[in-house]
């Protein structure tokens, strides 16, 4: 029965997935049917996805270090992973107080291929998550585009991406649409977890952003913006391509 696949795919999801993503998974599965009538039945059964709000600015401009230029200029196209990447952070609030979150994020997959937690701000925090990006992406030329937190304008910043062959990058400041695709998962994270669900202690928020980005967001949640797939599958895709020839690029939105 058609309701009942549905309702499994909205478990699944952990009752996040609204009726486009119901139907996109559905429509992988081979069930050929239209999206109104997805829409229809998960109202009938009371189902509904989550939706996301407002996130506060962790951004601390820093009158130290040199800002570098915006190699992105809001356009974040890229014809495989290792060519862009973004990065930002957010507050993951628990009892025990505030963590910090800082992801890297591939502009192709929308893979979180780096992120750290810790009870601070300083600049260790986004160079852990640097730290953890080149170890499984081995980037060359890389672009690495934030905004201009003191974070990322410090000076360690800055030799450690020259270190590893990676090209800082940085936005406008105080403009979230120069980083719209760090926007965007952090929106899901806080709306699909960090809204819904209670953080005891760091410890409890520490497993539950691990198990949030590894165990579902990159290797099953799926992504509009390249095409209902998951971050893993969607490279996964591209390594099982033959790239004898140069892949035309394609301009990635930040859904």
């Amino acid at each position: 029965m058609l309701t009942k696949r549905i309702r499994q795919i909205h478990e699944n999801s952990r009752g996040t997935y609204g009726s486009p993503r119901v139907h996109a998974a559905l429509q992988a599965e081979g069930v050929r049917v239209a999206k109104k009538r997805v829409a229809r039945l998960m109202k009938e059964a009371g189902l509904r996805g989550v939706s996301r709000r407002k996130r506060p600015s962790t951004t601390v401009s820093g009158d130290t270090g040199r800002p570098v230029p915006d190699l992105v200029d809001r356009d974040f196209t890229a014809s495989g992973p290792g060519e862009l990447w973004v990065a930002d952070i957010t507050y993951v609030p628990t009892q025990e107080g505030y963590l910090c979150l800082a992801v890297v994020i591939d502009a192709y997959s929308r893979k979180v291929v780096g992120w750290e937690m810790a009870g601070h701000l300083r600049s260790e925090l986004v160079l852990e998550a640097l730290n953890m990006a080149t170890g499984q992406r081995e980037p060359e030329e890389t672009v690495h585009h934030s905004d201009q937190g003191s974070q990322y304008t410090a000076i360690a910043f800055g030799e450690r991406c020259k270190a590893e062959g990676v090209r800082p990058s940085m936005g406008s400041r105080g403009d979230c649409y120069d980083n719209a695709m760090c926007e965007s998962f952090f929106a899901t994270l806080e709306c699909e977890l960090i809204e819904r669900d209670t953080l005891a202690s760091q410890s409890e928020a520490r497993l539950s952003v691990f198990e949030f980005i590894e165990g579902w967001y990159n290797p099953e949640r799926l992504r509009s913006g390249i095409g209902y797939q998951s971050p893993n599958h969607y490279e996964e895709e591209y390594h099982s391509r033959d790239h004898s020839h140069s892949a035309e690029p394609h301009s990635l939105v930040a859904a």
